[in-house]
């Protein structure tokens, strides 16, 4: 099944309250609408030439961006939240989940990209937003292409491995175009950024820091990649469809796209690979290749099952050591992984 996702049970065992925003959504929607009919009634909308999405750094070609669109703006005590919509493709909005802290100045940023399918909710939700901006820190979430509020208007025949290079190529492109925009707004400091990615997310998050040096700290937990075998192997693939997944022809178009090949070569200041090893839906051929690649074995973190994760990030919290990462000044325990318990106690998220 597609949507069989052990991160979505994850995140139901770290008990993540689903605080839903009707009036989001439908201004959320309406806006789309709006936008999908000014692009089918204007063809110069059109990109004049197509995204290359094998070329990760490529963020020129058929790609236009177009200025913000806020939809709403929430105040909170501790923290404001603001719902933004960009574009660089026609019919491919994306809404951006904007959470920061109500303090003077520029930020740090952390980029939030889960796996495909999960659609997450916790950007909505106050809790985790107040975790997410503590100690000073904004939060910027979002989806990859082709999952959640990306998958509108396409064949139900296309979707996100059926269109891998797609899925994974563009959504590098809209890491950089993110940071891009945010680079635009006084409250953001893009000269320090870090990303947290899962599963998908944590592949996508490996080649853009690749591309893009304003990443300084990568924390990723159960990426995937080693496509041939992945693609061969894992559960998510449906079994009818695996065998147009494993031709030479495929797997040469996702050949460039491999987050396998370019972990070795990453120039990220902090990087923290997390493996979970009863995760289901990487083969464990793949997890081994995968860590493996990783630069430095002290940069890895295994876990036997989601019960030892959970109970990592009860102490550091799931932004505890990125956080730590790009404040100079806090104390990194190699022993634990993380933030120690009482440098972690206002970081946990």
């Amino acid at each position: 099944m597609r949507n069989g996702s052990f991160h979505f049970l994850l995140m139901v065992l770290l008990a993540w309250p689903a605080a839903a925003s009707a009036q989001l959504a439908r201004s959320a929607d309406d806006h789309t609408m709006a936008q999908g009919q000014s692009d089918s009634k204007n063809p110069s909308a059109a990109p004049k030439e197509g995204e290359n999405w094998r070329a990760i750094d490529d963020i020129r070609s058929g790609l236009e961006p177009r200025p913000p669109f806020l939809i709403q703006k929430d105040e909170e005590p501790e923290f404001v939240r603001e719902f933004v919509r960009v574009q660089w493709r026609a019919g491919d909005p994306i809404d951006l989940w904007i959470m920061r802290p109500k303090t003077g100045g520029r930020v740090p940023v952390v980029l939030y990209l889960y796996s495909y399918p999960d659609d997450p909710v916790q950007f909505r939700d106050n809790g985790w937003a107040q975790r997410a901006t503590a100690g000073g820190f904004a939060a910027v979430g979002f989806v990859s292409a082709l999952t959640g509020q990306r998958y509108h208007m396409r064949p139900m025949k296309e979707w996100f491995i059926s269109e891998l290079p797609e899925s994974i190529g563009s959504s590098v492109h809209d890491v950089q175009l993110i940071l891009n925009y945010l680079a635009t707004r006084a409250d953001m400091d893009v000269d320090h950024v870090g990303m947290f990615g899962m599963g998908s997310g944590a592949s996508i998050a490996i080649l853009a820091a690749r591309a893009d040096s304003r990443i300084k700290a990568l924390d990723l937990l159960d990426p995937w990649g080693d496509w041939p075998d992945w693609l061969r192997e894992s559960p998510l693939v449906p079994a009818g469809e695996r065998p147009r997944y494993v031709t030479p022809e495929f797997l040469k178009s996702v050949a460039a796209l491999d987050p396998v090949a370019y972990l070795p070569f990453l120039r990220t200041q902090s990087l923290r690979v997390q493996q979970t090893l009863s995760e289901p839906v990487t083969p464990a051929s793949s997890k081994e290749r995968m860590g493996a690649a990783v630069p430095d074995p002290i940069q890895l973190v295994k876990y036997t099952n989601a019960n030892d994760l959970r109970k990592a990030w009860q102490i550091s919290g799931l932004s505890g050591w990125i956080k730590q990462q790009l404040r100079s000044e806090t104390h990194y325990d190699e022993r634990s992984g993380g933030l120690t318990a009482s440098d972690a106690s206002s970081d946990r998220n």
